[in-house]
């Protein structure tokens, strides 16, 4: 797949799941107030970010889809890293503000009538509307290999379990404890920041070149040490690069062969890689006399 097909991809679904939050947010607001309640209004709170940060996820997937040029020679895939880190600042500041609503409700003593059998049904269509989103929205990003993609996949999920735990709010409070409602809104908090904290981690370890996983460099080392003509493998060093990531290597070979053999080989150990492993931008292969 192309890297323009995979931003077609990436934005097509970023794009789509925007529009089924937007009806989303649309409907437990509107349920939320008539209903009388707040998890479930917080809840709707989170889909209308949701929307937003769809729209930041679809921009840097533009951005990042983008050919290499003149001022960036290396490619635009960063760009998937900012707007992940917008997004989890987003997410931060929804969940902050969720949070600081129900500590109000649940300390301010105010008696409020239970919440409304619409509001329970809401919830119920929450939690299978985000699981389908989920599934989406992660199968797209491993097809187009979008960081901030999968980004939005796991603030997905996190809503699937914060709309659960709506969900039981809601039906508590219409069982006789009004407090559980409020208690609902303070999990979706803490759901809500857990997941923007992994979202931040995650791209800021991609923004500072952090190595990649050490499954991968074990898989990358077996490839190379089965090609003919490599001796040893003298160093390997891997970086992040936004979704995908830069190879550098030193292989060992004969010290006597020529020179146009000694690179047909590192030709050969530079194609395979890249041909077997699709995430590598590029791979450096630098070749000394082995001992």
């Amino acid at each position: 797949m192309s890297g323009e097909t995979d931003s077609k991809l990436a934005y097509r679904a970023s794009a789509l799941a925007g529009g089924v939050n937007g009806g989303l947010a649309v409907m437990k607001l509107a349920v939320g107030f008539i209903g009388n309640s707040a998890a479930l209004v917080s809840d709707g709170v989170d889909s209308a970010c949701d929307v937003l940060s769809s729209f930041i996820v679809a921009i840097g997937v533009k951005l990042a889809g983008k050919s290499p040029d003149e001022d960036h020679p290396y490619g635009h895939e960063r760009f998937e890293c900012v707007a992940s880190i917008l997004l989890a600042l987003m997410i931060v500041v929804t969940g902050l503000g969720v949070g600081f609503s129900a500590l109000k409700k649940l300390t301010g003593g105010q008696s409020a009538p239970p919440p409304a059998a619409l509001a329970l049904a809401a919830a119920g269509v929450s939690v299978l509307v985000k699981e389908l989103l989920f599934r989406f929205t992660r199968r797209a990003a491993r097809r187009a290999r979008s960081d901030s993609l999968m980004a939005s996949a796991l603030n997905y999920r996190a809503d699937v379990f914060s709309s659960c735990g709506v969900l039981a709010g809601v039906a508590g409070a219409r069982l006789g404890f009004p407090w559980l409602d409020a208690v609902a809104s303070l999990v979706i908090c803490a759901l809500i920041l857990r997941s923007a904290f992994q979202i931040a981690s995650d791209s800021l370890g991609k923004m500072l070149d952090s190595a990649v996983d050490s499954q991968t460099v074990e898989q990358l080392r077996e490839l190379i040490l089965a090609q003919s003509g490599v001796l040893g493998l003298d160093d390997i060093k891997t970086r992040q690069f936004g979704s995908r990531y830069f190879v550098d290597i030193e292989i060992a070979c004969d010290g006597d062969m020529p020179l146009r053999q000694a690179h047909d080989v590192a030709s050969r150990v530079h194609d395979e890689i890249e041909r077997q492993f699709p995430e590598v931008k590029h791979c450096l292969v630098h070749v000394n006399p082995a001992e």
